[in-house]
């Protein structure tokens, strides 16, 4: 049998700790652990942005591949008969149907698909085939329906189940076959539902979700013969979509729960997994495409959108590494700076918080931290201007004792902090962006009264102005962004009621805009980056490792934190980010690098 060496060229190296620069699959042997490792590329399944259709619609048929599709009718408002072809890049207009309609369902490729059923003013029962060309009408459904589910490979071969009809109830298990000339009725569903989602082809189909009549997990499972109860969607949904080549592998995204989400699900032939979100939450849209490299388009958000996203599996993705520990284990502390060169400061270094606050500041170096001059008023809950260097940044806001806020501003110059300018408003809790000369303080919280902030006040280099609130005043919040024109305030605690967020807000230097929502919802949180390029990583509650990915226009689900934890700080962008200190929930200094593309270290168990 070879040996090791014999097949990669290299025997298995003796190391003390994580091998620095490890070949994606490199082994090696960790003396300080006794334990055997390897390392590879992270990845992770992705949706990206797509070429728009030419027309915004919901309540449309689509199917094909991700590189070759079609979209077909739809809601615009009002019945519509457009077809579009998708190449991979952009939609083009082609013929239209026959009958415009919406809520048809379809199933085939590019060249070869057929549509059917949908709403004209009344049900429709009505069929037509597409070749490549021009639509033509063919034999009609059975029984007329609206918003039923499709599966099928070609024109000729076809599937379609559930849906709305006429009358009460409205709701039809009613299953029938194609067969390239006429519809005949087969065995029926086990449940019935409208705006299922659907995959597979004739004799090898999944229908999963749909309105039952309240929000369905339900998933069923055709052989060719018969429909068998599987395992439910981990999320109930109505208006849902679905791709799949056959019952064995297909993906569900979107639909309303309510309320309109992206929710993407993968499945296996067995169950539901779920992976990461549509960056445009939507019901009642279509897709195209396989479980690996799928398409979805157009839907409400609840208004019509032209928007196309693409999905692929095994996309390059970031990781965290483990990076030098703090020398002071703490929560609710602020930092400042990038990857290889920031700060730490403040925080609470233990309990009792009273007399365990703390002052100390430390800088990191991309391989350990270093003590400092302390700042001169311990705290914690406080803010910085997190794209301040190592060498200049700003400080404000917190708790300098349990429910007592502050005001009080520190500049640090490399060596020691002075105190400048109080804000305006005592706070804690808050949030900071920006740098040294230019920055940002957001929301927060003081008492007494309590008060939950939408305040925002902006630094000049000298003094702080108050400028135009939150539209959602939250507390345990966090910022990023460059300076006090540009900027984003995300997450957080809003009351009433006393609740975690996802709320995202963006500043453009005179007011705030709610943008796209983080997909986890939580309070005491890190960031880092800028208000068009960002990272949001940690939190609570539960305590998560969740991390995020801000593209300026929405979030997208990474790798998680290794160690999970809430209270924390960040630094650097969305690219290499240092996330150090909070609570799990022990107080920790744990720190952990961010890179992308990232690598990921495994240990090898034996029994």
């Amino acid at each position: 049998m070879s040996t090791y060496k014999q097949i990669q060229g290299t025997a298995v190296q003796n190391n003390a700790g994580n091998l620095e620069n490890a070949a994606e699959g490199q082994l090696w042997y960790d003396s300080t652990n006794t334990n055997f490792k390897y390392s590879y590329g992270a990845t992770t399944n992705a949706w990206s942005t797509g070429g728009n259709l030419n027309t915004a619609r919901n309540l449309l048929g689509g199917t094909g591949l991700q590189t070759a599709s079609i979209a077909f009718g739809g809601f615009e408002p009002g019945a519509s008969a457009l077809t579009e072809l998708y190449n991979g890049t952009s939609w083009t207009e082609v013929n239209d149907l026959g009958t415009a309609r919406y809520g048809l369902a379809g199933n085939g490729t590019q060249t070869s698909a057929l549509g059917y059923g949908g709403y004209t003013g009344g049900f429709s029962a009505l069929t037509e085939s597409w070749n490549g060309t021009s639509w033509t009408e063919v034999n009609d459904l059975n029984t007329a329906k609206y918003r039923s589910g499709g599966a099928g490979a070609s024109s000729t071969s076809a599937l379609n189940f559930g849906g709305s009809i006429p009358g009460s109830p409205d709701l039809t298990v009613n299953t029938e076959s194609w067969n390239g000339t006429t519809w005949t009725e087969v065995n029926d569903l086990n449940t019935a539902r409208t705006g299922l989602g659907s995959a597979g082809i004739q004799t090898s189909a999944l229908a999963f979700g749909g309105g039952d009549p309240g929000d369905s997990a339900a998933t069923e499972l055709w052989n060719g013969t018969n429909w068998t109860e599987v395992n439910d969607l981990n999320d109930a949904r109505t208006s849902t979509a679905g791709t799949g080549a056959t019952n064995t592998a297909a993906l569900c995204f979107g639909g309303d729960t309510p309320p309109v989400t992206g929710n993407t699900e993968n499945w296996n032939g067995t169950s539901w997994t779920e992976v990461n979100d549509l960056s445009v939450a939507r019901q009642n849209l279509a897709g195209a495409g396989t479980n690996t490299t799928a398409l979805a388009f157009a839907g409400g958000t609840p208004s019509v959108t032209a928007a196309t996203e693409e999905f692929n599996t095994g996309v390059a993705a970031g990781a965290w590494s483990t990076g030098g520990n703090l020398n002071t284990a703490r929560e609710r502390l602020a930092g400042a700076g990038t990857q290889t060169a920031s700060l730490a400061f403040g925080g609470a270094a233990g309990n009792p918080v009273p007399s365990n606050l703390s002052n100390a500041t430390e800088e990191y170096d991309g391989t350990s931290w270093t003590e400092l001059n302390d700042l001169n008023t311990a705290r914690e809950h406080l803010a910085s201007a997190g794209n301040g260097t190592s060498t200049a940044t700003l400080t404000f806001g917190g708790e300098p004792a349990i429910s007592t806020n502050t005001g009080e501003t520190e500049s640090w110059n490399g060596t020691s902090w002075t105190e400048v300018n109080d804000l305006n408003t005592a706070r804690a809790q808050l949030a900071g962006a920006g740098n040294q000369t230019s920055a940002l303080a957001i929301g927060g919280f003081s008492t007494p009264p309590s008060i939950f902030h939408g305040s925002t006040e902006s630094w000049n280099g000298t003094s702080w102005t108050e400028v135009n609130d939150l539209n959602s005043g939250r507390n345990r919040l966090s910022g990023t962004g460059a300076n006090n024109t540009a900027a984003l305030a995300i997450g957080g605690q809003t009351f009433p009621p006393l609740s975690p967020t996802a709320i995202t807000e963006s500043w453009n230097g005179t007011s705030w805009t709610e943008v796209n929502d983080l997909n986890t919802a939580r309070n005491e949180l890190a960031g880092a980056g800028t208000q068009t390029s960002a990272l949001a990583f940690g939190g609570t509650p539960p305590t998560t490792g969740a991390t995020e990915s801000w593209n300026g226009t929405s979030w997208s689900n990474q790798n998680n934190l290794n160690v999970l934890r809430n209270g924390l700080a960040g630094a650097g962008t969305n690219t290499a980010a240092l996330a150090f200190g909070g609570e799990t929930p022990v107080f920790t200094a744990a720190t952990e690098e961010w890179n992308v593309p990232g690598t990921i270290i495994e240990t090898i168990t034996t029994s």
